[in-house]
């Protein structure tokens, strides 16, 4: 960051075209990774997320979990078992996820924001959910459906409930677990939400914030590409360079474009102020996504 008084002047210079071009437009933010492990870092990226809402972009967070889940599940002498990539997710262990993701993880980001003077809303399963669900099967052999437990897929988003939210200064800050058309709950990825969310938002950008620095075009890469089609991430994802823990990123990231959104982000957010060089910088950081 600019450390002497010009540069801390061109940088807000540079700054105020964004924030004219941003004013009231809604930018939905994903956090997981490792950054949900490191206080300090989750914290920062929460300022970040106060300080647009301060100056006129309507934010909506959604947030993951997964590794604090992992250590709740094994604190309980319980272990993680995980079907093609997923979580199988029984009553006992939905129970450990929600109470880690709602009353730890969700609790804490809307307490943050909070103390940093924004107003900030919880939209989760123990109180005005915003997104519903459908019990998600993965495909098996042949015509076989493998049963993963209490695991969901994004049927409906409640899009109106979330403008109202952010049409009143307030931030929403989504956790993953939803309801489903009886009122039960279900583990949803929160890339997958936040990706879905996006899309029927019609935001117009989707940042997913993560500990990589973006999206690497070959194996062997040591930088990462500044901007990619959709048609690029399909040849990638296809040739198996996307893979792993980026796939469920990339996905997300298709998703929101697919329902309208001009651009998606993949952005590391160890980077100190990582969300606010993205958003309000000419030369931004991280990967692009474009239709």
């Amino acid at each position: 960051m600019p450390q002497n008084p010009l540069d801390k002047a061109a940088a807000l210079v540079e700054a105020y075209g964004y924030i004219r071009a941003f004013a009231g437009k809604t930018v939905v933010v994903k956090i997981g990774g490792s950054i949900m492990d490191e206080p300090d870092n989750l914290m920062s990226l929460v300022e970040d997320v106060c300080f647009m809402a301060a100056v006129g972009i309507r934010p909506v967070l959604v947030h993951g979990g997964g590794k604090a889940i992992n250590l709740a599940l094994s604190e309980a002498g319980m272990e993680s078992h995980f079907v093609q990539g997923r979580r199988y997710t029984d009553e006992r262990t939905l129970a450990i996820a929600e109470h880690v993701l709602v009353s730890q993880i969700n609790a804490s980001i809307v307490a943050g924001a909070q103390g940093l003077g924004q107003r900030a809303m919880g939209l989760h399963s123990l109180g005005s959910c915003a997104v519903f669900g459908d019990r998600l099967r993965l495909d098996g052999e042949g015509d076989r459906k493998i049963d993963i437990g209490l695991v969901g897929k994004v049927r409906w988003v409640n899009t109106e409930l979330i403008h109202a939210v952010t049409a009143g200064g307030t931030i929403p800050v989504i956790a993953p677990i939803v309801r489903d058309a009886a009122g039960g709950k279900l583990n949803v990825n929160a890339d997958s939400v936040a990706g879905c969310v996006a899309g029927e938002l019609k935001a117009d950008k989707l940042v997913v914030v993560s500990d990589t620095h973006g999206i690497r075009t070959r194996d062997d890469a040591t930088e990462t590409a500044a901007s990619l089609t959709r048609v690029e991430i399909q040849d990638l994802i296809e040739a198996g360079v996307i893979a792993g823990g980026m796939l469920p990123k990339v996905e997300a990231c298709l998703t929101a474009v697919g329902g309208g959104v001009p651009k998606a982000h993949v952005i590391d957010g160890r980077i100190p102020h990582a969300l606010l060089l993205e958003v309000y910088t000419d030369r931004g950081i991280g990967t692009e996504i474009v239709s």
